[in-house]
C-alpha cells in the first residue's frame, strides 16, 4: 500500500458513523483512485494515450459489474 492510501484513516465506531461501509469509504476511494492513477501511468508508459487508458479502465469496470450481476 502506498503512503497516500496508508494515511487515509478509518473512522472509529464512536465517531457517529452508522455503518462499517461509511467508515471504510474514504480508504476505499483513496485506494481506487491510486489504482486508477497507476494503471493510467502504466498504459501511458507503454505508449497508450490517457484517453485510451481511461476508456479501457471504464470498460473493465463495466465488464466487472456485468459479471458480478450475473453471478448473483
Amino acid at each position: 500500500m502506498s503512503t497516500s492510501a496508508a494515511r487515509t484513516s478509518i473512522a472509529a465506531p464512536d465517531e457517529h458513523i452508522l455503518t462499517v461501509q461509511e467508515a471504510l469509504e474514504p480508504l476505499f476511494l483513496a485506494l481506487e483512485e491510486e489504482a486508477e492513477i497507476k494503471m493510467i501511468a502504466a498504459a501511458v508508459k507503454a505508449g497508450w494515450s490517457v484517453e485510451d487508458a481511461v476508456t479501457a479502465i471504464d470498460e473493465l469496470r463495466r465488464t466487472e459489474l456485468v459479471s458480478a450481476s450475473w453471478a448473483h
